[in-house]
């Protein structure tokens, strides 16, 4: 597990001070990026947010309403 670790941190420092320093994002995080983005998209349009979110606004005004 040690020298995992070691050769994890050396790849590390190789990237942040070496010729891979600034090569920006490749096509990985990239598609990453998109497969999280349209998870999410499916998420909230599968679920009925627009439902929960006005109905918990509604009883959150009935109650400061209706409190006195």
């Amino acid at each position: 597990m040690s020298r995992l670790l070691s050769t994890w941190g050396q790849t590390i420092r190789d990237r942040l001070s070496g010729r891979y320093s600034d090569r920006g994002a490749g096509f990985v995080e990239y598609a990453g990026l998109l497969l999280l983005i349209a998870a999410v998209v499916v998420a909230v349009l599968a679920l009925p947010l627009e439902t929960t979110i006005a109905n918990a606004i509604r009883d959150a005004v009935g109650r400061v309403v209706n409190a006195e």
